[in-house]
C-alpha cells in the first residue's frame, strides 16, 4: 500500500514502513513522504532479565525492521517500537479489560516514561537506530472514569492502556519531551536521520 501526499519534504527513494500502526502512517504522511507499508510479523518476546527499558525498545525496533528487510534487499526500511515505563517496569498492551484497569490505575496521578525506538536500514545494509524518551504526567482519575474509558475499547491495543492522541488525552496533564514520541514515532529525530542519510530532502515550493 503506497502513501503519497504533498508536504514539506519529498523522498529520494521509497521507504518501507515496517509497522501497521495507523498513527505512524499519519505522521509520515503529514511530512509528505512516499512510503509503502509492510507490517512486521515478528513475535515480541518479553524483556530479558535485567534488560533496561531503552535497550528493550531498541532491540524490538531492530528485530521488527530486520525481519521486514529480508523481503526488500537494497531498500530503505523504517521500523519502530513504543513502550510505556513506570518505575523502570515495562507496561505492555493490556490482556483484557481488568488488566487495562490495573494498568491505568497504576499510572493515575503519577509520572511515567514513554520510550519510542526506531530503526532505519539503509540500502547498503547499514543499521541506524535511536531511542527517545518523553515524560508523561497523568491526572488522578477515578475508577469510574477509567472504566468509562476502557468501555470505549481504545485502551485494549495500546501500550500502557491509553492513547494520548485519542480519547485518552483527558488522562494527561503534561508532557516533557516529544509529543509525537508518545504517539509512536519521534518525528523530529527520525526526520534528522532521514535527512542526514539523503533518504529525503526539503520540498522547495
Amino acid at each position: 500500500m503506497k502513501q503519497t501526499i504533498i508536504g514539506p519534504f519529498k523522498t529520494n527513494t521509497t521507504i518501507i514502513l515496517a509497522s501497521g500502526s495507523p498513527r505512524r502512517r499519519e505522521l509520515l504522511n503529514d511530512l509528505g513522504l512516499n512510503f509503502e507499508v509492510h507490517p512486521s510479523e515478528a513475535e515480541e518476546p518479553a524483556p530479558l532479565i535485567g534488560e533496561e527499558p531503552t535497550a528493550y525498545a531498541l532491540r524490538m525496533a531492530e528485530m521488527k525492521t530486520i525481519e521486514v528487510s529480508k523481503s526488500y534487499k537494497g531498500k530503505v526500511i523504517l521500523g519502530a517500537d513504543t513502550i510505556v515505563v513506570l518505575n523502570e517496569d515495562i507496561m505492555g498492551k493490556p490482556e483484557n479489560e481488568a488488566d487495562a484497569l490495573e494498568k491505568l490505575s497504576a499510572l493515575s496521578g503519577k509520572t511515567h516514561q514513554v520510550i519510542s525506538a526506531y530503526c532505519l536500514i539503509l540500502p547498503s545494509g547499514e543499521i541506524v537506530s535511536h531511542a527517545v524518551t518523553t515524560d508523561v504526567d497523568m491526572r488522578i482519575s477515578s475508577k469510574a472514569e477509567l472504566k468509562g474509558y476502557i468501555a470505549t475499547g481504545e485502551p485494549i491495543d495500546k501500550a500502557g492502556a491509553y492513547a494520548i492522541q485519542g480519547i485518552g488525552t483527558f488522562l494527561v496533564t503534561a508532557i516533557r519531551g516529544s509529543y509525537t514520541n508518545v504517539v509512536g514515532l519521534p518525528v523530529a529525530r527520525v526526520l534528522d536521520t532521514l535527512l542526514q542519510n539523503n533518504i529525503i530532502e526539503a520540498r522547495e515550493g
